[in-house]
């Protein structure tokens, strides 16, 4: 299995904080916000490669990152070629492009670099191996400005996505969908159709929105929680 950190993103919304500094390097308790996502990923023994997905302006900063990261773990930090947000492949670009890059023919995880959990990804990857089938992270919230940010799935009684809506105006369930993702290995090919069919690249959540219509997509509701830390209130919430 592939572990796939995207790390493209060029978080205007936290200027000045992000204009010289990745997001998932800022520091939070101690340490930087991708550490933390490196401590999960090493809970899962299947992982024997860590691509981290980044744009030219911050590749130089993730590549001196990766010396050290804490983990046995190969790091191989890819630049997509993008320099602003006015070039930016998006999510699924990202994970298209890191695909595509490293010739990938495995199963894959995936994982938004700026997001902060609680919950222990070992129990996302074993739902993901007992249902043998793509698995999304899901928490159930009543907060519906919050829903509105995110992807919200109805599911059914076994965690099966029934729909799936990137941002909703008007959410149909209070179950949302964060960016972590666990996929097939024959779900790669599909990455190709997505695109060749004209459908989106940028948020991550778009991809298993059209996904759920082809093959059985499961989510898995975790015990604990999930922070995306996409703002200056945020991120100072959460120090």
């Amino acid at each position: 299995m592939k572990a796939i950190i995207l790390l493209a993103g060029y978080a205007t919304r936290m200027y000045p904080l992000t204009k010289d500094q990745p997001k998932a390097l800022l520091p939070l308790k101690g340490k930087p916000v991708i550490d933390y996502i490196i401590d999960q990923i090493n809970r899962i023994p299947a992982i024997d490669t860590i691509y981290a997905v980044t744009n030219s302006k911050f590749y130089p900063h993730f590549s001196e990152w990766a010396k050290t990261a804490p983990t046995t773990i190969p790091i191989e930090v890819l630049d997509d070629g993008t320099t602003s947000n006015d070039n930016r492949l998006g999510a699924v670009g990202d994970i298209f492009f890191t695909i595509k890059e490293k010739s990938i023919d495995d199963d894959i995880f995936v994982i938004a670099g700026d997001n902060y959990f609680t919950f222990d990804l070992r129990e996302q990857y074993d739902f993901f191996k007992e249902k043998d089938a793509d698995t999304l992270a899901a928490k159930e919230s009543d907060d519906i400005e919050m829903l509105r940010a995110f992807a919200v799935a109805e599911l059914d009684p076994e965690g099966k996505v029934l729909s799936l809506e990137e941002k909703p105006q008007h959410p149909k369930s209070n179950t949302a969908i964060y960016a972590s993702y666990f996929y097939r290995r024959k779900t790669i090919p599909l990455f190709k159709r997505y695109f060749d069919e004209g459908n989106p690249p940028d948020a991550p959540g778009y991809f298993p929105q059209w996904l759920h219509k082809i093959t059985p997509v499961y989510a898995y509701i975790m015990d604990g929680d999930c922070y995306d830390i996409g703002t200056i209130e945020m991120y100072n919430q959460m120090k």
